[in-house]
């Protein structure tokens, strides 16, 4: 695995469609993160979240399983490539493993996202949904 990316997974008490329809409004994304955010929920769709900081594009979506996105920060360098995220949706018995990858990653960058992911997105869903 190479040191510019991660995996992270995370478990939902709720449906795989309601975690994929929240992540891709702008009313749902705001409600789960608890920040501002403005998604325009479908493929070529743009997105910016948490005020501005984080914006993108969704490139491949496969409705309640893969949510696909060219994603970027105010921290990635000018010159530096979109990273890719990619986000898989398994329900079971009316949970959902959440498994987030996350690639590209400017250097240096990682260690701050894979807490961001937790910090930022896990932990309000967890509080959004019911843990």
């Amino acid at each position: 695995m190479m040191k510019n990316e991660f995996t992270l997974t995370a478990e939902f008490n709720t449906s795989a469609d309601k975690i994929y329809k929240a992540y891709l409004s702008t009313q749902g994304h705001t409600l789960m993160t608890g920040s501002p955010a403005k998604v325009d929920g479908k493929t070529n769709g743009d997105f910016t979240a948490w005020d501005g900081y984080i914006w993108g594009t969704f490139l491949e979506l496969e409705e309640n399983k893969r949510i696909t996105q060219a994603w970027r920060t105010g921290e990635f360098p000018e010159e530096a490539p979109d990273s890719r995220v990619e986000i898989l949706l398994a329900e079971t018995n009316g949970k959902t493993k959440l498994t987030l990858v996350h690639t590209n990653i400017p250097a240096g960058q990682e260690d701050s996202y894979k807490k961001g992911w937790e910090d930022f997105y896990f932990k309000p869903m967890r509080e959004f949904f019911g843990e």
